[in-house]
């Protein structure tokens, strides 16, 4: 069972991870934008109303659609969607229902989407977010780009 205080601890250790201010979220700057990686869900739970934070449950940013498509296929205890998040290449994760070491991987891929090249090269052996794989997912034999 992953916590909150686990995935701050995880997200603050990689480089340039900022905290957003007022909410459980983290960000890496490119250039004078903060780009979000990992934040909590903001559940509706009332029709036309405004969101609740839901602390058991983190919205995670993927690569792509089909990385996303992926992850949901995996486990349906541990990742979903909602219709707010269609189209948008994150996936929804609850805690409770993953270890650290489940959750480290799928942090650092997140990173890597959102930060600048020079900062991904920081990290050993960080690849481009284009060709970068989270690491439960199998590459796929005589596919190209996939």
């Amino acid at each position: 069972m992953a916590t909150q205080a686990q995935v701050r601890r995880i997200a603050m250790a990689l480089p340039g991870t900022e905290e957003i201010p007022g909410r459980f979220g983290f960000a890496v700057r490119d250039r004078d934008k903060l780009k979000g990686y990992a934040w909590v869900w903001l559940e509706r739970v009332h029709p036309k109303q405004a969101r609740v934070p839901q602390p058991k449950v983190l919205a995670i940013r993927v690569a792509s659609l089909d990385d996303k498509e992926f992850l949901l296929g995996l486990d349906p205890g541990r990742f979903f969607t909602e219709p707010h998040y269609n189209g948008y290449p994150a996936v929804l994760v609850r805690l409770p229902a993953v270890t650290v070491g489940e959750l480290r991987p799928l942090l650092l891929e997140a990173w890597r989407c959102q930060a600048p090249k020079a900062l991904r090269a920081t990290v050993e052996g960080a690849a481009p977010a284009r060709a970068s794989r989270t690491p439960a997912r199998p590459r796929r034999r005589g596919t190209r780009g996939g």
